[in-house]
């Protein structure tokens, strides 16, 4: 049971992906966006190949948790998404993953120029395991 999860960038995409347990999420890769069609060609072909049966997305809430401009592009990406796939699609709050990428690439000693090609993967991952754990206490 593989959970895919999105961060939905307006250049790239990051995506991670569970182990087969649904516990822990790992960094998968990045796609650079082209168009909404090629990015959802893209997309279908990972979900076949690694045989998703869920796929989470980080949703872009402002601080106060509302939905802004960039989150509603994200809504309307997902739309598009849900379409053109048969699996169940989440939408999961993604405040300040970005910032905690960063955080943990610097702990790490990796220069911020460095970081770039990582920092979509790595929000994707902690988008995800903050999911996985929600799903564990339930």
């Amino acid at each position: 049971m593989r959970i895919l999860c999105l961060d939905i960038g307006e250049k790239r995409i990051g995506i991670s992906l569970s182990d087969p347990t649904g516990s822990i999420a790992q960094g998968l890769t990045v796609l650079n966006r082209v168009s909404i069609k090629k990015d959802l060609e893209q997309l279908e072909k990972i979900l076949r190949d690694y045989k998703i049966v869920e796929l989470v997305v980080g949703l872009p809430k402002d601080l106060n948790g509302s939905i802004g401009k960039k989150a509603k592009e994200i809504l309307e990406f997902v739309d598009n998404l849900k379409r053109h796939i048969n699996i169940p699609v989440t939408l999961w709050d993604e405040r300040f993953t970005t910032n905690e990428a960063h955080r943990i690439f610097s702990m790490a000693g990796m220069a911020q120029k460095k970081r770039k090609p990582f920092i979509d993967i790595m929000s994707a991952q902690i988008i995800l395991q903050g999911y996985l754990d929600a799903k564990k206490r339930v």
